[in-house]
């Protein structure tokens, strides 16, 4: 297992035969800055994860590397970092998409969790994208689609984060769980 491989700016949490691989769209600025994943103080994700049963606590960003002890992972489809997701281009996540299946394909996830629709319709050039499972793998790692959990994203109250999120935890079959 390798722990990291740097991706830009911040630097993915990853290894090789994880369950699952979280992948947002791209770092914020106050993530890159600080060199953390999900340290903006309205981003959900630690506590939903939590809660949704991958962490037995609640993991604080500045030990995001610890999330590796949880068969799960970190990284971004983009590597620029940037104030909002809709500043980035088309055109970034097109020439982005291989290195990003090859890189899915080398640590070979059990699954590639996508944390909005956004970074996962533009690299399938799909607009249809549900919630949940898709008909599809990417790199040979099953698809997951779940709600963005930034501060932002305030479509989804947290019962619904962690419920969402709870599925992929039952799928993944971490902690004994069936589907």
């Amino acid at each position: 297992m390798t722990g990291e491989q740097t991706s830009g700016p911040l630097p993915d949490i990853i290894a090789s035969h994880l369950a699952v691989v979280f992948c947002g769209i791209n770092p914020g600025m106050a993530a890159a800055a600080a060199g953390h994943h999900f340290v903006g103080r309205g981003n959900r994700f630690w506590r939903v994860i939590h809660l949704a049963g991958f962490t037995p606590e609640e993991i604080p960003p500045e030990n995001d590397r610890s999330i590796l002890q949880h068969r799960c992972g970190l990284t971004a489809v983009v590597g620029r970092p940037t104030a909002r997701a809709e500043q980035l281009s088309a055109q970034e996540f097109l020439a982005a998409a291989a290195s990003f299946e090859r890189k899915i394909a080398r640590y070979a996830p059990r699954f590639v969790a996508f944390l909005g629709k956004a970074a996962f319709g533009a690299l399938s050039g799909r607009r249809d994208v549900a919630w949940g499972s898709q008909p599809t793998t990417l790199g040979g790692a099953a698809v997951w689609v779940l709600p963005n959990p930034s501060g932002r994203n305030r479509s989804f109250d947290l019962d619904r984060l962690v419920g969402d999120y709870r599925q992929l935890y039952r799928a993944a079959e971490l902690g004994g769980l069936a589907t």
